[in-house]
């Protein structure tokens, strides 16, 4: 993995030869900011990891991993190591058959001196709570499993997750939950990091709604062509916001980017 342009905020290794970097090494070129009250909702940070091929697929039949790497697979496992949640959309869970976030020894110190438990938390959003209540991701995570819905949502499907372990987080008074609301609720319960694997919708929305501070993006050297979704989906913004280029990395013609929101703190 080598460098193609200077990581800003960061002190990635000094040499710029191809080499496959140390897990320490990406934890410190992905930091997340010391300030958090510098992100959108003003006491968070709320990044996205996706991945996309050159023609902009998101995934090859119906899943990302195809076009993914094993150096996308480490930057993946680094960002999750990092946050405090993942925050994923119901569809995803079900397409990407999404387990508990592990612990990871390469990262427990650097987590308890961050004041962070063993693993990230996963919140699952979701309106109709359609969800396999009976899976490991609800059943035997290292820190419950949020679900984040509406106070409209089904009453029954509520009581399942509860009594399967969740934590249902009531983030808007529809039947689902508010972009806005729910980076703002899971704030208020101490997960303050916060990175969201998509998918498309779910960040469509929260792009939509200037809730996106950070965009992890891999760039796969693949060609799909085919109908699949972009990485983000959903109703557009208002007026297109400019991202700044953070960090660019490079490894066997994948191509890792880093983008953060230009502007001011957006307070909704």
């Amino acid at each position: 993995m080598r460098r193609l342009s200077p990581v800003t905020d960061s002190t990635p290794p000094a040499d710029l030869a191809p080499r496959e970097w140390s897990l320490d090494e990406l934890a410190d070129a992905y930091g997340y900011p010391e300030d958090l009250s510098a992100g959108a909702s003003g006491g968070s940070w709320l990044r996205a990891n996706m991945v996309s091929t050159l023609d902009g697929a998101a995934q090859h039949e119906g899943r990302s991993q195809p076009i993914s790497s094993a150096a996308d697979m480490r930057v993946f496992g680094t960002l999750r190591a990092l946050a405090d949640v993942v925050v994923v959309g119901a569809e995803t869970v079900r397409q990407e058959g999404y387990r508990p976030a592990r612990a990871r020894e390469a990262f427990a110190a650097r987590r308890a001196a961050a004041g962070q438990g063993p693993a990230a938390a996963i919140a699952v959003v979701s309106a109709s709570l359609d969800l396999d209540f009976s899976a490991p991701l609800f059943t035997a995570p290292l820190v419950p499993t949020l679900v984040l819905t509406g106070a409209g949502a089904p009453a029954d499907r509520m009581a399942a997750a509860r009594e399967a372990g969740a934590e249902v987080v009531v983030a808007g008074p529809g039947a689902g939950a508010e972009p806005d609301r729910l980076v703002r609720e899971l704030a208020d319960r101490g997960l303050r990091r916060q990175l969201t694997e998509g998918g498309p919708r779910l960040l469509g929305l929260l792009v939509a709604a200037g809730a996106l501070d950070e965009l992890c993006l891999t760039v796969s050297p693949l060609m799909t062509a085919g109908g699949a979704q972009r990485i983000a989906g959903g109703p557009g913004a208002a007026v297109p916001e400019r991202f700044a280029l953070a960090s660019l990395l490079e490894e066997d013609g994948f191509l890792f980017s880093r983008y953060r929101r230009e502007g001011g703190v957006r307070r909704g």
